[in-house]
């Protein structure tokens, strides 16, 4: 049984067809690259997995439909992503966004933690142990108290990254991490990406636009053009199918 399954996906808004019957299915542990031109629909398909959209078709986590699903319900089954954007808590600190995304593993309840009983004490103890876990294996250390606020781009994006880990998730949903990364930090991310994979077992889908990433890191890939399949597999096959090659740079530039 595959982790996760999408079947016949379609995404409407108004007269737009954002995504036109999309199918994939994601293999537990394996590194699932989704790719395509600016405006193909792969954040799209993020977003009705996570909940934010809801569109028509199946979505399975481990045989159960989780289609129409609340965002924070999905969260709980242990489905986590990143954003384009980071979408992060900007005067907070490192440490304290990390926090937040251990909210769907909280087990204490409002009026334990008004009066901070014993209970509540131990889940904070346990939940910020969680989070040093994972700066450490994002090498975070140095900026734990720092506000996010004023950090570079790319350790911000790192950030929203660590925040994802932090919810200790079954499936990773990555949207352009490397988006505006320099090559250093590029290079780090690849590091971190395999390290999940072999380390944390954890199933990843990556929406990327560096080709040379996917095609070093993916294990497999799905590429969509308009909101539709154009082609899945290998990443050494599907990169040199004529079908893609046009879709990135132009039917005319292919046939050269």
């Amino acid at each position: 049984m595959a982790e996760l399954e999408i079947d016949r996906l379609t995404l409407r808004f108004g007269g737009l067809t954002v995504l036109d019957g999309v199918s994939l299915a994601v293999a537990a542990g394996e590194l699932f690259a989704l790719i395509g031109p600016n405006g193909a629909g792969k954040t799209s398909v993020l977003n009705c997995v996570s909940g934010i959209y809801r569109g028509q078709g199946e979505i399975r986590f481990r045989g159960d439909p989780i289609a129409g699903r609340a965002p924070h319900e999905i969260a709980r089954l242990g489905l986590a992503r990143t954003f384009q954007h980071g979408e992060l808590f900007a005067q907070m600190s490192v440490l304290d966004n990390l926090l937040t995304g251990r909210h769907a593993r909280i087990r204490t309840n409002p009026l334990a933690e008004m009066f901070f009983l014993p209970g509540v004490r131990r889940e904070e103890v346990r939940h910020r142990a969680a989070v040093e876990r994972i700066i450490e294996f994002v090498e975070l250390e140095r900026y734990r108290h720092a506000s996010v606020a004023g950090l570079p781009f790319g350790i911000q994006k790192l950030v929203d990254f660590a925040r994802a880990l932090a919810l200790e998730p079954t499936i990773l949903m990555l949207d352009e991490p490397s988006a505006g990364l320099n090559r250093d930090e590029r290079e780090d991310l690849a590091r971190f990406i395999l390290r999940i994979k072999y380390e944390l077992g954890i199933t990843m889908i990556w929406i990327e636009h560096d080709l040379e990433m996917v095609a070093d890191l993916a294990d497999r890939i799905h590429v969509l053009d308009y909101g539709r399949t154009l082609a899945e597999g290998a990443p050494g096959d599907v990169l040199k199918d004529p079908r893609v090659i046009a879709a990135y740079i132009g039917t005319a530039a292919a046939a050269l």
